[in-house]
C-alpha cells in the first residue's frame, strides 16, 4: 500500500501566502518561503505553491521566488500560476520546482499538457482543476482563479488530461474551498474510478475526520489543505498521528 500524502497549499500573491473562502475574501497569512519551510520541518510530504494572481493579471510566476523556496525547503514542491508554455515550465523547473501545475492555459490549449509531458515526463505535470457544481448537479471547470466558467466537464476533462500526459490530477472543489465543511468524497471516489493517475483532493478540510474521509471514502491519494495549517488549527504531526490512529498509512 502506498502511503497517503499530506500537502499544505500556499496560495501566493506578490510573495506572500494568502487564503480566502470560495476563492474570495483573500487575507494575508505569512511569508511564502518561511511558511513552507515550517511545514517541511513539521513533516509535510510535499508543498504546492500557486501564484493566484499570475493568470488573472497576465503575469508569469516569479522564478526568483521558486529559487528561494528550493534553497530553503528539502521536500518536493509544485508550482503553478501563469504557466502557458514550455518556456514557462522550463524556467520554473530549472529554478528548482519538482513539478509544475497547469490549469487555465491547459483548458485554453490542451496540447500544452502533451508538450510538457513529452519533454519532461508525466511525473512533472500536475493538471489542476478548479470546478464547481451547477444547478443540475454536474461539475464544470473554471479558469482564471475561478472567475470564468467553462464547458469542460470535470470527469471528461480529468480523463483527457491524464491521457495527454498529466501525472497527477489536483481537483479543487470551489464550493467547498475554505469552508472547512469537508470534501465532496463521493465526487473524488467517482473520479478515482475513472482515472489511473494519483488524485490530490483540495477544498474543504476542517478536521482530521474530513481528511480521513477523503483518503478512504473518497479514495484520494493525497489531501491538500491550507486554512487548518495556516491558522494552526491542526498541526501536521497531530494530523498524521490522528490518521495513523484510524489505520491510514502516512509517512511519519
Amino acid at each position: 500500500m502506498v502511503a497517503k500524502r499530506i500537502i499544505p497549499c500556499l496560495d501566493v500573491r506578490e510573495g506572500r501566502t494568502v487564503k480566502g473562502i470560495n476563492f474570495l475574501d483573500i487575507k494575508d497569512v505569512g511569508d511564502a518561503v518561511a511558511l513552507g519551510a515550517k511545514y517541511a520541518r513539521e513533516g509535510a510530504d510535499e508543498l504546492v505553491y500557486l501564484d493566484i494572481s499570475a493568470t488573472q493579471e497576465g503575469r508569469k510566476t516569479f522564478s526568483k521566488l521558486v529559487e528561494r523556496i528550493a534553497s530553503e525547503i528539502n521536500i518536493p514542491f509544485t508550482v503553478g500560476g501563469g504557466i502557458s508554455s514550455i518556456d514557462d515550465a522550463s524556467r520554473l523547473l530549472d529554478a528548482g520546482a519538482d513539478k509544475i501545475s497547469i490549469n487555465s492555459a491547459a483548458i485554453a490549449r490542451p496540447h500544452l499538457i502533451d508538450e510538457i509531458s513529452a519533454k519532461y515526463g508525466n511525473q512533472f505535470v500536475v493538471l489542476a482543476i478548479d470546478a464547481k457544481m451547477n444547478l443540475e448537479g454536474n461539475w464544470f471547470s473554471t479558469t482564471h482563479g475561478g472567475r470564468n466558467m467553462t464547458d469542460r466537464e470535470l470527469f471528461s476533462w480529468a480523463y483527457e488530461g491524464q491521457e495527454r500526459g498529466a501525472g497527477e490530477i489536483l481537483f479543487t472543489s470551489m464550493d467547498h474551498d475554505g469552508t472547512k465543511n469537508g470534501y465532496p468524497c463521493d465526487v473524488y471516489a467517482a473520479l478515482s474510478e475513472k482515472l489511473s493517475v494519483p488524485i490530490i483532493a483540495s477544498g474543504g478540510a476542517g478536521s482530521i475526520d474530513d481528511i480521513a474521509d477523503v483518503l478512504t471514502k473518497g479514495k484520494a491519494d493525497a489531501a491538500l489543505a491550507a486554512s487548518i495549517f495556516h491558522y494552526g488549527e491542526i498541526p501536521i504531526p497531530t494530523l498524521k498521528a490522528g490518521l495513523c490512529d484510524k489505520g491510514i498509512e502516512v509517512r511519519i
